[in-house]
């Protein structure tokens, strides 16, 4: 009795440790994507440059990751020789870095609620990307499966308000590369028996997807920036942002090391589901605020109509008088 009650009391405390990595991984993920989108939207913060954005986090992020194998010692680092770091790692790099620019360009575009509806073609893309390379065996259930989130994600482009041909393109590119990167991480990683939790990951990929970065940015967004003198850098918000990408990451390393994800349907289902709820939810508030910011105004145009209408039947009557 007291054994099974000692199991039956470690199974409960390590299903409340379980779900509360979640629980941080939803909040961290929630906070990071509007954070996101609040500096890169035009009518927010106004700083549309998702490259220099994505820069300051790889360059947060690779001064951190240092600082924690190197200095810290938190983790070990793994033992790789150049030519396999610039085999394996630099073109895993490539695609991240891809993936980072062509996601973060999308918030400038679309809504925050239509990006998630996007972002649920994942599972589609990483299957078929890892059918073409064959690390994945063809099932026609699971395309099937596949097809209809395909069609699903349709019918909610189809009904969004706010559609922007240009940043869906975006957003079903940073897809397509992030699918190919997860993929490639299995070929040119997995398969040779190297595993980076995401700290070595960071400390690895992150520097080489900055060099990846700059040439982009020298040609799309320097001459910009540099006709904008007057900008100075908030370190405040980009500060906090960096940081909270940053965060983002411990936390998956929370939820892998704790092996919380090792099925990948539970987490887009779960993990997923509940982000998006999140997501949504955040969408509809800002939707109503916005129609009761509205009404005011709309209120006192009715008034001034109205008040106009007025001073004209009485100017038709005194003509008529006269």
């Amino acid at each position: 009795m007291g054994k099974g009650g000692a199991l039956s009391e470690g199974v409960l405390k390590k299903i409340v440790l379980s779900y509360t990595y979640v629980a941080i991984w939803i909040f961290l993920s929630f906070t990071v994507i509007v954070y996101n989108k609040y500096i890169l939207d035009r009518k927010l913060y106004n700083w549309p440059y998702p490259i220099s954005l994505t820069m300051i986090h790889m360059a947060f992020c690779s001064s951190l990751a240092y600082l924690l194998v190197r200095i810290f010692k938190v983790v070990d680092p793994v033992t790789m020789s150049w030519d396999l770091y610039l085999k394996s790692v630099v073109p895993i790099g490539l695609l991240y870095s891809l993936s980072l620019w062509l996601s973060n360009s999308a918030y400038i575009y679309l809504s925050v609620s239509f990006i998630q509806m996007l972002k649920a073609l994942m599972p589609v893309a990483v299957y078929t990307i890892g059918v073409l390379f064959k690390k994945e065996v063809f099932k026609s259930e699971t395309m099937a499966n596949m097809i209809s989130i395909s069609i699903g994600v349709g019918i909610a482009a189809y009904g969004e308000a706010k559609f922007d041909s240009w940043g869906v393109i975006l957003q079903l590119g940073a897809v397509a590369f992030e699918a190919t990167r997860l993929v490639m991480i299995q070929i040119l990683l997995t398969s040779k028996g190297i595993t980076l939790n995401p700290i070595t990951s960071l400390y690895y990929v992150a520097p080489c997807c900055l060099v990846f970065l700059f040439f982009p940015w020298v040609f799309v967004e320097y001459p910009v920036l540099r006709e904008n003198s007057s900008y100075h850098l908030d370190y405040v918000i980009f500060g906090t942002n960096s940081f909270c990408a940053f965060a983002l990451n411990l936390a998956v390393f929370l939820l892998v090391g704790k092996d919380l994800c090792s099925d990948h349907e539970c987490g887009w289902c779960g993990e997923g589901l509940a982000l998006d709820c999140l997501l949504l939810l955040m969408a509809l508030k800002a939707k109503d605020a916005q129609k009761k910011s509205q009404q005011p105004d709309d209120e006192e145009a009715g008034r001034l109509l109205e008040q106009r209408e007025g001073e004209n039947n009485g100017a038709k009557k005194i003509e008529s008088q006269n």
